[in-house]
């Protein structure tokens, strides 16, 4: 693709970067048949095409709006787009770029900044965030049908006993969001790595991976968590640890891209390469392991929801769905399964309309096989889906530790 970007924007570094990523799009449309918006809705500036014209046109100095600024929003950020075309355009750099920009030259509306502020101050925030969920519980007589779903029972965090210490030993990621919605998730880890010979090392004031801040363009909030973490993290890495496990693929895939985001940094460029090299999603790192060692004992039929960000992000499809076949479940169909369910994120939250249609669809496309329970890999989708799903929606780390004689 031919580019005239303004001089002004050329030369910095996501002007070059957005160069680079524009040229390598021929157009073909491909994209188009696997985005989730563009099928909803129909519209050509609602699918990666469209919007990468959007970006361009913007970056080579057409007037931007705010209905320009609607159409970006719209994206999920799946990136299934990525994963169809055969050019390998790298479509979610070029949207970061492209949001970035035109937040610098379109006023939101006071009432979506005010929202978006109150997102980025409470959600990143582990103990805001978990008080806010303990304030719900305890109010939850009060709450919509829609919020009671979210917050489903009280679970409290058990202490897990006999863990053994092992010579392998990895950090496990723990996030922000999780420990409060679902803490039997990083609990599940715990017991099944433990039962393959490695131990869980969580780190004290870990802060959110800061994917939430920098998809919402709040960049300086997202490297400042990144930065946050690596110096957290660095000391354990030099002892010797080998990984760095993730259970919800949101976070898997963002800390993958540590290297790339803060590639410019002298002062943190080498850490945060070496950290997105030692980053794997759970599935990832348990397909080496000899499974047999875990007793698995369970015959149930499941659909398992492959998340966006495993799928398509971290460039993972199967390797969940292998790895659960290899520990004895039975993993019934799921048409179109590259298709997002809406959560990506806290779109849910700012595009309510989509993401509820996409939610429907994705539940009726899995229960086509009419499993009796649906598993999946994020935290997000795992919230989304509970809400309206006639089966039990669970993490599949959950059902594998749960499973364990």
């Amino acid at each position: 693709m031919q580019t005239f970007i303004e001089q002004s924007i050329k030369n910095t570094a996501d002007g070059k970067e957005a160069e680079r990523i524009l040229r390598s799009c021929v157009h073909c449309g491909f994209c188009i048949a696997t985005c989730p918006t563009y099928q909803l809705l129909g519209d050509e500036l609602d699918g990666p095409r469209g919007r990468i014209y959007l970006i361009k046109s913007m970056l080579e100095g057409e007037v931007s709006t705010r209905q320009t600024m609607k159409h970006l929003d719209r994206c999920l950020t799946c990136r299934a787009c990525e994963t169809t075309c055969p050019s390998g355009v790298e479509y979610g750099k070029l949207l970061d770029i492209g949001r970035h920009y035109i937040n610098q030259k379109i006023f939101r509306p006071w009432q979506h900044r005010l929202y978006r502020f109150f997102i980025l101050q409470l959600f990143p925030y582990r103990k805001r965030f978990d008080l806010i969920i303990k304030f719900g519980q305890i109010f939850r007589f009060c709450l919509s049908e829609k919020l009671k779903s979210m917050l489903l029972t009280q679970v409290k965090e058990t202490k897990l006993i006999n863990m053994k210490t092992h010579l392998r030993k990895v950090i496990l990621f723990t996030g922000c969001v999780q420990p409060a919605l679902a803490p039997e998730i990083n609990e599940s880890v715990t017991k099944v790595l433990d039962a393959l010979g490695v131990s869980v090392i969580k780190i004290k004031n870990e802060q959110c991976c800061g994917a939430l801040s920098h998809h919402l363009t709040a960049t300086d909030q997202a490297l400042s968590f990144m930065r946050q973490n690596i110096d957290l993290y660095w000391p354990v890495i030099e002892q010797g640890i080998e990984a760095i496990i993730s259970s919800a693929s949101g976070c898997g895939v963002h800390i993958k891209e540590y290297g790339y985001l803060l590639r410019k940094d002298e002062e943190y460029a080498a850490k945060a390469a070496k950290i997105s090299k030692m980053t794997k999603d759970i599935s990832e790192f348990m397909s080496d392991f000899e499974l047999e060692d875990l007793k698995i004992d369970n015959s149930i039929n499941v659909a398992f929801q492959s998340p966006c960000t495993l799928q398509h992000g971290q460039k993972l499809s199967g390797v969940t769905e292998r790895l659960l076949e290899r520990l004895g479940f039975t993993l019934t169909p799921v048409l179109d399964a590259g298709l997002c369910c809406g959560s990506a994120g806290v779109y849910s939250l700012l595009e309510k309309n989509i993401s509820n249609k996409l939610q429907g669809k994705k539940i009726e496309n899995l229960m086509q096989g009419k499993p009796e329970m649906i598993l999946t890999a994020n935290i997000g989708c795992l919230k989304h889906l509970q809400q309206k799903c006639p089966v039990p929606v669970k993490h599949w780390i959950e059902e594998v530790a749960a499973s364990i004689s």
